[in-house]
């Protein structure tokens, strides 16, 4: 089975991310510039605002992440349209929370998400090999375009 972290602190996690790269999904279709932002709110939930540009328009998905019980922060459920909802698990993260991933148990969505629209190649190549070893599929990650204006 997929492994999560240990342990996320979620005062550290919130805020802005990049999408480096991912497993191309159809809700992504012809996105660029794509990131995520996490806003702790004072419900049970964590905010969550998805932006693209998509033929020249920034568009955006609000959702709400909800904590798993007894996983450390590590697993979420992402709900866009209620009443479905989709497992986020944060499999990689680095110590100074400049970068995370996240996949899906069954190893057919995953996202490498940065504080900065670049990565560093070496860093980018070794959580490459970090996926290959929990056995996704690295050849269908599609490396994200940020040069919109």
């Amino acid at each position: 089975p997929l492994e999560t972290v240990k342990e996320v602190d979620l005062s550290k996690y919130v805020g802005k991310w990049y999408e480096i790269a991912s497993f191309p999904q159809s809700f992504q279709k012809g996105c660029s510039c794509t990131s995520a932002e996490y806003i702790i709110t004072d419900k049970k939930y964590i905010k969550v605002l998805n932006s693209c540009d998509r033929n020249g328009t920034r568009t955006s998905a609000t959702g709400k992440a909800f904590v798993q019980k007894n996983t450390g922060n590590a697993k979420l459920k992402v709900q866009f349209f209620w009443p479905f909802s989709g497992k986020y698990w944060i499999i990689d993260l680095a110590d100074d929370y400049s970068y995370a991933v996240v996949g899906h148990p069954n190893l057919k969505y995953l996202w490498i998400l940065s504080r900065t629209k670049q990565m560093d190649e070496n860093i980018y190549n070794s959580i490459c090999e970090k996926l290959k070893a929990k056995e996704f599929d690295i050849t269908k990650l599609e490396v994200t375009n940020h040069s919109c204006k």
